[in-house]
């Protein structure tokens, strides 16, 4: 790939075309990161040997790597360059887009979330399905199909805007080129190398965007970074000084607008409906666990987000209010980000500093493509398809369905290009195709009264009245709140408000005109009955007590009576266990099950290895040798049945066992 790109360098530069950013070092450690990326993550592809591995990384993981893994997702690419324009227009105004996920997190934490991970779905369409019906899980598919998909195509601009200036490479090959890239690592690794990538880039996020920030004030201060500081602050006028913009005025830019835009149709849409942001959640441990992660990420990482998605943009106003000359008077919103850094950073660290932007770009649009494709295999192949469905199967339609959707969201870059910023690409995205989904899955969490009749009518007739409005600005403008109405460009961002009204009004009216679901059919469905939920999921009566690890030594067969086992009543009392309740087993068993597959085939001859860890299986060719399966060992959580015995007898094939509940 460097060879790759240096010959396009050579070759652009042969053409007389001017290099406008950045100089060799800068462009040689971009690439180094790109290929250390691609490597890291390509790495753990060894992790991922089923769906539940690809897609969920086997659930095994904590709240801290959760909470690292969301910070790189939910900074993308284009926050980077979205809120270094409206930072660099009106200064800290920008950053109240970035913190109305406060609104919502309790929401989120306390009532979709277990949801999702007792239920075990495995995509948001599928909870459709057990919430109202089958076709309510094709329409949520599609349009959740479209969202991720388009959502895929601004980060892919975003990079790219910033690179072929850089590169001098035109901005569609770009694309491509970056598309190939997060494409190696993503084919094989699934959700554990998006994880660990991302646990790896999104501290290089957060270092990149207040080492930018240092640098600027720096910059400002003339290399004393007190006066900078100083400096900084008198540089900005008092309207740039605010936390909020004004209620309603520019019309491009104001608080009542960004509110139903990016706090409700943006925040619950991130929240409730972002694929990739679920399966973090579902990739972890416990319900706990994801409550950890979800409390940190909005109380700690949310502040300290939107100052490093922003400064650039404070940075650049305080230059040019005080400091002019030295940024072009017609600087265009999208290069923001890219001319504040080129001058306030040396050369390589410049490079170090877009690499980041790539480290943005690459960790949430692997997340998306990653989430898209779960959605294609277990919202399209999975009820489509007929007969038994193998794991190799749904791996392969995994990993090929991730290309089609890179494929798909390159052709839909041009379309987003067309609109004068990253911001208004985006904001006008999620205005329009979050709507029906934000409603249907907010009242399917939190009225029980919502029906499957008006479900369907959210999704068809909410988006055709959605599209009216798109043609006939009339219709908005009863919602405009006195924002003046924008000649060629509607009412763009009161344009959420509107269709969040007639989506809600939809789903509200045809179900208060239909016959209310049955309780046994929504039955742990809605936040109002999680703890059946969690029962279900158990199957038993719930038990939130602590216990402590036991350790014993038990005999276990390969088939386990009723998914249980026995342990004495001093271990019962030690973990604090009820007979029923589920407990995390950490045991040194061979599990040779999953290459039974493998072993039915005569054709097939080669060696075993098996340890506490796992199964090994390969081929002796020579004196080389071909590994074709790695299995590893994850967590069992059975349920505990109470022992008159304290001391169970022991045979042979005794197994050493880590119990906790």
């Amino acid at each position: 790939m460097l060879l790759f790109m240096d010959f396009l360098y050579s070759w652009h530069n042969n053409r007389n075309m001017e290099i406008s950013v950045g100089t060799g070092i800068d462009r040689v450690v971009i690439l180094i990161y790109f290929l250390l990326v691609m490597g890291f993550g390509a790495y753990f592809g060894k992790y991922s040997k089923t769906t539940s591995d690809y897609f969920f990384g086997g659930r095994r993981f904590s709240w801290w790597l959760i909470t690292i893994s969301i910070v790189a997702t939910g900074i993308g690419s284009h926050s980077f360059v979205k809120y270094s324009t409206k930072a660099y227009q009106y200064g800290f105004s920008s950053t109240m887009t970035y913190m109305n996920d406060w609104f919502f997190m309790p929401l989120f934490m306390f009532g979709w979330l277990p949801i999702i991970y007792y239920t075990k779905v495995r995509s948001i369409p599928e909870y459709f399905e057990k919430r109202f019906n089958k076709t309510a899980r094709y329409l949520a598919t599609s349009m959740t199909l479209l969202y991720m998909i388009g959502y895929i195509a601004i980060q892919l601009l975003t990079l790219a805007t910033a690179l072929y200036r850089i590169y001098n490479i035109p901005l569609m090959l770009t694309v491509i080129i970056i598309a190939v890239a997060t494409t190696i690592y993503m084919h094989y690794g699934g959700q554990t190398s998006v994880i660990f990538t991302d646990l790896f880039q999104g501290l290089i996020l957060i270092f990149a965007g207040g080492l930018l920030f240092v640098l600027g004030l720096n910059f400002i201060g003339g290399g004393e970074f007190i006066i900078g500081m100083k400096s900084f602050w008198n540089f900005l006028t008092p309207d740039q000084k605010l936390p909020l913009a004004h209620f309603n005025h520019p019309p491009n830019f104001n608080f009542v607008g960004i509110f139903w835009q990016d706090g409700v149709a943006g925040s619950i849409g991130f929240l409730f409906l972002n694929q990739g942001l679920i399966m973090r959640f579902m990739a972890a441990k416990s319900v706990n666990e994801g409550r950890k992660a979800a409390a940190f990420n909005v109380l700690l990482i949310l502040p300290i987000s939107a100052i490093v998605v922003s400064n650039a943009g404070w940075i650049g106003r305080a230059i040019a209010n005080g400091m002019p000359g030295i940024l072009p008077p017609n600087l265009q919103p999208n290069d923001v980000f890219v001319a504040v850094t080129n001058i306030v950073a040396s050369p390589g660290v410049f490079g170090f500093i877009i690499a980041a932007l790539c480290a943005a770009l690459m960790s949430t649009a692997d997340t998306l493509v990653n989430a898209s494709s779960a959605i294609v295999v277990n919202d399209l192949y999975g009820p489509l398809s007929k007969g038994k469905k193998s794991e190799k199967k749904q791996l392969e339609i995994a990993r090929y369905s991730s290309i089609i959707i890179k494929v798909i969201a390159i052709a839909l870059v041009p379309f987003f290009n067309s609109f004068e910023s990253i911001y208004e690409a985006h904001g006008w995205f999620h205005s329009t195709f979050t709507p029906p989904l934000v409603v249907a899955v907010f009242l399917g969490i939190f009225w029980k009264r919502f029906t499957t009749p008006a479900v369907i009518a959210t999704f068809t007739i909410g988006a055709f009245l959605m599209i009216l409005g798109q043609f006939n600005h009339e219709l908005i403008a009863p919602f405009s709140h006195g924002i003046e109405l924008r000649p060629g460009k509607g009412y763009s961002y009161i344009g959420a408000l509107y269709n969040i009204f007639v989506c809600a009004s939809v789903g509200i009216i045809v179900s208060l005109l239909t016959k209310p679901p049955k309780e046994e059919d929504i039955k742990g469905l809605t936040v109002f009955d999680v703890d059946n939920l969690k029962a279900k999921f158990k199957g038993s009566e719930i038990n939130e007590a602590k216990g402590k690890k036991v350790i014993v030594k038990w005999n276990i067969d390969n088939q386990i009576e009723n998914n249980c086992i026995r342990f004495s009543k001093h271990d019962m009392r030690k973990m604090n266990a009820n007979p029923g309740d589920l407990v995390y087993l950490c045991d040194n068993r061979f599990h040779t099950e999953p290459l039974n597959e493998l072993l039915t085939s005569d054709e097939k001859y080669g060696f075993i290895i098996i340890d506490g860890n796992g199964t090994l299986f390969g081929k002796l060719t020579g004196s080389n040798k071909e590994i074709l399966q790695h299995l590893t060992v994850h967590r069992n959580m059975l349920h505990v049945n109470q022992s008159a015995l304290s001391h169970p007898a022991l045979s042979p094939s005794i197994s050493s066992f880590l119990a906790f509940v």
